[in-house]
């Protein structure tokens, strides 16, 4: 016998009814995604964790009050909203971004891998690094969309439905972040081996 999944208007229809529990299923199943994007954009743990719970709330709040509609998947509705926090933040703090690891947080430490040698590791760690760092020179837009498409998973659909562009202008901007990398790395004479 299977058993088909709870789709995510069901938990939420289920939560409004009084199951927590179904928020918290829809929590568990979104909330990588969603932290790990808002981190990428904010690169700093306790401001992260602060604005993935002022989305969260905003959640709740939202589907408490019914102006939910059912129009979108849930996920780019939440990606939204975590992405508009952000946008809200940077505004208010006029900063500019950085991708850069932390001491207890980094992407990369999420990958799988077949559990790498030490050489193998340090190397990986030393690319990642030095991808980082030219993702990071990138202008925004073009930071945005490499920044959703690789490391938040996001389909261009996506990407070009939380950013308020057309799908050909994310295209676009990825193709221009690509061709600007490639430059960066001859500019700079990086070695990615």
């Amino acid at each position: 016998m299977q058993v088909t999944p709870i789709n995510d208007q069901q938990l939420i229809a289920q939560y409004l009814n009084g199951n927590e529990r179904a928020f918290k299923t829809l929590l568990d199943r979104y909330q990588q995604k969603i932290y790990t994007s808002i981190y990428l954009f904010v690169k700093d743990d306790a401001l992260a964790e602060d604005i993935f719970q002022e989305v969260f709330i905003k959640i709740i709040n939202t589907l408490r009050s019914g102006k939910y509609n059912h129009e979108g998947k849930f996920s780019q509705w939440a990606m939204r909203i975590s992405y508009n926090l952000c946008v809200d933040y940077f505004r208010r703090s006029k900063r500019r971004q950085h991708v850069n690891p932390t001491e207890t947080f980094d992407i990369f430490d999420v990958l799988s891998s077949d559990e790498p040698n030490a050489e193998q590791l340090i190397m990986r760690s030393q690319t990642h690094d030095k991808i980082r760092k030219l993702v990071d020179m990138l202008p925004t837009e073009q930071r945005e969309v490499v920044i959703l498409r690789h490391y938040a998973d996001m389909s261009f659909k996506e990407i070009a439905a939380l950013t308020r562009v057309s799908i050909n202008t994310a295209l676009g901007r990825m193709r221009y972040a690509l061709i600007n990398i490639r430059k960066l790395i001859e500019e700079k004479e990086v070695q990615l081996q």
